[in-house]
């Protein structure tokens, strides 16, 4: 049963940071493009930022740039994301995603197969 479980979401005060872990279980493969989306009520699910297989190459919306990182560690089939200088606007559900493969669209939601339920970030 392939799962992505997202934790570490809550409630900050602008200018404070958080850090998003996302676990995958179930996968069969080692090779995953992963990447992070977020999304607010009434708008589109929009992408955050991407990482490579290997960790090598990552990709970040323009919004983010600066401010979060994003990281993973195969042996624990787990990747993070580092949000510092947290805005009100960062607030959102934030996803994890994967899909099997290289990342030849990392930062476009139709290019990920799976997804996990979401985990619901504040910024005040």
């Amino acid at each position: 049963h392939v799962q992505l479980v997202e934790s570490g979401g809550g409630s900050v005060q602008a200018g404070g940071s958080l850090r998003l872990s996302c676990v995958r279980t179930g996968f069969t493969m080692n090779t995953y493009c992963m990447g992070w989306f977020r999304q607010v009520p009434g708008k589109e699910r929009e992408a955050v930022a991407g990482i490579s297989p290997g960790g090598s190459i990552t990709y970040y919306a323009d919004s983010v740039k600066g401010r979060f990182t994003i990281s993973r560690d195969n042996g624990k089939k787990t990747v993070w994301l580092q949000m510092n200088a947290l805005e009100a606007t960062d607030t959102a559900v934030y996803y994890c995603a994967a899909r099997v493969g290289y990342c030849y669209n990392a930062l476009t939601t139709a290019y990920y197969v799976y997804w996990g339920q979401g985990t619901q970030v504040t910024v005040s």
